[in-house]
């Protein structure tokens, strides 16, 4: 897919003879593909960021911090380079041109400013062309990292614009191979300790039966990448990695990066929920896309969407229960008895 995509650095007429020796080198750069899906199609899935997670594999979530019409402010978080990363941006939405203009608030070094278009340029009444353009500069003239900056929006670039031709072309990665579905567990406590026990994900091969081993960093608070070997009921174990944002004490949202040979993706969210009779609710929420491929690999011969569907459903579900089985002693024995 990725032999598709056009890449070009944007070549500017500099309105000075360059930065002067020590400053930051600015650098434009266009990707660029064709979509067989009308262009109002395409302008939808790129404006409704609350799907991002689904669409783009480095995104792992997005949340709106203000809305308008027109202007909204948002703060993203995704992978970059194998690296974690959270911003804020502002977007200018003009859906009659079919462009919106984003522009990093605040950007993590190494980058020291980002901002970009998305454009898109009907050519037909089922294709287009769409233009994702970028402008950055590192924090400092150091060349490394703007090689670093170089190398991850390109690889992002690539991956978002072939994940969105493959999910507008199949209609979000063909509706009947996704499936979602919640555990939910009340437990006498607070959310608080609910929260902790979930969030102290390193805790979790000395804690969790099923789990055989656990590697947990936090760089920046609240971004977790967690990296874990569990257990299945035959006794083999499959490994999996997760970037992990957290609100404590109300919510968990994770979005797999390394996900077992039945799936194409694989998101999810914990939430912790008070009812003010001293007890918590605890959901587990999952969303997964089967992988059609590896069904006959893993399952065998005879089993098609629904064996698949049933299977990964299954397992999921046992694991969370039992994490929230173990997640609810936990919180139960740290209440306060009663006077």
């Amino acid at each position: 897919m990725t032999e598709q995509i056009q890449s070009e650095q944007i070549q500017r007429e500099p309105a000075q003879a360059g930065p002067a020796p020590g400053e930051p080198i600015s650098k434009e750069v266009e990707h660029r593909i064709t979509v067989a899906a009308p262009a109002a199609e395409i302008y939808r899935l790129i404006a409704e960021v609350e799907n991002w997670p689904l669409i783009f594999p480095p995104t792992v979530h997005v949340e709106y911090l203000e809305r308008q019409p027109v202007e909204e402010r948002i703060q993203i978080w995704a992978t970059a380079n194998n690296e974690a990363k959270t911003w804020i941006s502002r977007r200018e939405l003009d859906p009659e041109a079919l462009r919106i203009v984003f522009r990093q608030e605040k950007s993590q070094a190494p980058v020291g400013a980002m901002s970009g278009t998305w454009l898109i340029e009907p050519i037909a009444a089922q294709e287009c062309v769409v233009h994702l353009l970028h402008e950055y500069r590192a924090v400092d003239a150091d060349p490394g990292k703007l090689t670093w900056i170089d190398q991850a929006v390109d690889r992002n670039s690539r991956t978002e614009l072939a994940a969105l031709k493959i999910n507008a072309e199949r209609t979000i990665g063909s509706a009947e191979l996704l499936l979602s579905f919640e555990d939910s567990v009340v437990m006498a406590g607070s959310a608080q300790d609910a929260f902790d026990f979930i969030n102290e994900a390193q805790l979790w091969s000395q804690r969790l039966p099923h789990v055989a081993r656990v590697d947990l960093q936090e760089d920046t608070p609240g971004l977790q990448w967690l990296a874990m070997d569990t257990r299945a009921k035959d006794g083999s174990t499959h490994t999996t990695r997760s970037v992990r944002v957290t609100f404590a004490p109300w919510k968990i949202i994770y979005k797999q990066i390394q996900v077992p040979a039945l799936m194409t993706l694989h998101t999810g969210r914990w939430t912790f929920v008070e009812t003010g009779a001293g007890e918590v609710t605890v959901s587990s929420q999952h969303t997964v896309s089967i992988n059609e491929a590896n069904i006959a690999k893993v399952l065998g011969d005879e089993a098609g969407l629904a064996e698949a569907k049933a299977y990964v459903q299954t397992a999921l579900s046992t694991n969370s229960l039992a994490t929230l089985g173990h997640a609810r002693t936990y919180a139960e024995s740290r209440r306060e008895p009663k006077p």
